[in-house]
């Protein structure tokens, strides 16, 4: 089917302040905004897909922010709200004392029509988790999924609706989703207890669920898909690799386990003897890799896939594309040889030197431990020019906006459990490997002694006390000895905290 597209814009203009609206209004590609973003003392802005401007000179104040709080229906503790049966999303931004200061009225849009690239994966049954960077229609393609399956197939679907994102606000849905049912999450921490009631209490055949992003959520999804229920959702990441470097959601593909090999194995092989292998059987059967408006790119078989990526195998996608006239092209892309993920390698670390966005770390403390090892980190201030996300435990628990874009960039994430001059050197010593350390891969060595341990141990020795190493380095021990039916444990301060290996 041709393309349809309903944006109830009018709706929206209409809780602007008159001396908002009327600019707006005149705007000739109105029919392309994106999103107007109003903040306490600068002057109102339009954001249009190709373009930003300012409506009028006037400054919002206080009473601007009130007048279009007060047209919206109650944020939830995600400083989300929204406009009665719309699909358009207001987001406030808070001060210290919990008053709205800012707020982002983003136009919610229902393209019909816009899973033709995939309907056939959809109508297969089978279990579809959707990538794709932010803004590039991964919600609106959800909801098109819905009416789909409830309307055209019949089959019992039931959108799981945090923030009613994909089915707009109010206690009435959305005609886009068609005949689906909805269940609204009073607040996102709850959105794995509303996955797992959807199923146990309405006997669902499809469940809908966008942005896939805790452990929990995670295991409920699992859950889900064992219980025989096809799932279609989103996940944070652009493509099948960001979620297999990511331990929150990699159960989503089957997780990633570290294996101990014997000599002979190993050797067989022709590998180290600690490799990295899947765990289980994906929890989707597909992943849809969304590069762009009605462009994508399709892992038929994501058990199969993550097995090629984990040993180091050529693997091909298929890309499809709608052309101009509105047809399905499809194309097998060549495989291409990939270097195999390794635990010689942390994923942090890469081929170039990093460049490291702080987020809540003290920056001239960073400055001071790194002329002190005689480094020269690169801090940039753009997220967009940064491979490397530095934050404190603090910040990172509180998951304030910066972290969540992080996060949605597929940028990884490094945690300091404080601001102290041992974790600031403990992150360079990681992200810096010096000389000596990179010639002979630092990882690897602390390996190779988690392993000359564990056959200690097992050859009678009671116990055997590591080196001192990093939270990463030492959970990879600790796998070590677990994978060897032995016990170990951590025992020390940061920087000379250390892992233990003995028999339980």
């Amino acid at each position: 089917m041709q393309k349809v597209i309903t944006d109830d814009l009018k709706e929206l203009v209409g809780i602007l302040p008159s001396h908002i609206r009327q600019p707006l209004r005149r705007q000739k590609d109105i029919s392309e905004l994106l999103e107007i973003v109003l903040d306490l003392g600068r002057t109102p802005e339009a954001r249009f897909l190709r373009r930003e401007v300012v409506l009028g000179s006037k400054e919002v104040d206080e009473e601007d922010i009130d007048y279009v709080a007060s047209r919206v229906s109650s944020f939830g503790d995600d400083n989300r709200a929204g406009i009665e049966r719309t699909l358009h999303r207001i987001s406030a931004i808070r001060n210290r004392k919990g008053r709205i200061i800012g707020l982002t009225c983003r136009v919610g849009r229902a393209v019909f029509g816009t899973i033709k690239v995939i309907e056939d994966l959809i109508r297969s049954g089978k279990s579809v988790l959707l990538l794709g960077r932010p803004g590039v229609g991964k919600t609106t393609m959800l909801r098109e999924v819905a009416r789909v399956l409830a309307d055209d197939i019949d089959k019992r679907v039931i959108i799981v609706d945090t923030s009613n994102e994909i089915a707009g606000d109010g206690d009435i849905p959305h005609p886009a989703i068609g005949h689906a049912r909805r269940m609204q999450v009073t607040t996102p921490t709850m959105q794995h207890a509303v996955m797992i009631e959807a199923v146990e209490n309405h006997m669902p055949e499809v469940i809908v669920i966008d942005e896939i992003g805790t452990e929990l959520e995670a295991q409920a999804a699992r859950t889900i898909a064992e219980r025989g229920v096809q799932l279609v959702g989103t996940a944070h990441g652009n493509t099948l690799e960001n979620l297999m470097m990511n331990p929150t959601l990699a159960d989503l593909i089957g997780g990633i386990q570290t294996v101990t090999l014997g000599d002979e194995e190993a050797k067989r092989r022709g590998t180290q003897k600690s490799i990295l292998e899947r765990m289980s059987p994906p929890t989707f059967d597909i992943v849809v890799e969304i590069q762009d408006w009605d462009n994508v790119a399709i892992h038929p078989d994501v058990g199969e896939a993550v097995d090629a990526l984990l040993w180091g195998k050529p693997i091909a996608t298929e890309v499809r594309w709608l052309d101009e006239s509105g047809e399905v092209k499809s194309k097998k892309e060549e495989p291409t040889a990939i270097e195999r993920p390794s635990l010689v390698k942390p994923q942090v670390v890469s081929k170039n030197l990093p460049k490291l966005y702080l987020f809540g770390v003290n920056r001239g403390r960073m400055e001071q431990v790194a002329k002190d090892m005689h480094l020269s980190p690169e801090v940039v201030g753009s997220l967009n020019e940064a491979n490397l996300f530095v934050t404190s435990k603090a910040y990172y628990r509180r998951k304030p906006q910066k972290v969540s874009d992080a996060e949605a960039l597929s940028l990884p994430i490094y945690v300091l459990k404080s601001n102290t001059p041992a974790q600031i050197r403990q992150l360079l010593d990681t992200v810096y490997p010096r000389a000596g350390a990179e010639k002979q891969g630092r990882l690897k060595l602390a390996l190779g002694e988690a392993e000359e341990a564990v056959g200690r141990v097992r050859n009678g020795q009671g116990a055997v006390e590591l080196s001192p190493q990093s939270a990463y380095i030492r959970r990879l021990q600790h796998l070590l000895a677990q994978r060897s039916n032995l016990a170990s444990q951590s025992t020390g301060k940061d920087p000379n905290r250390r892992v233990r290996i003995y028999k339980g």
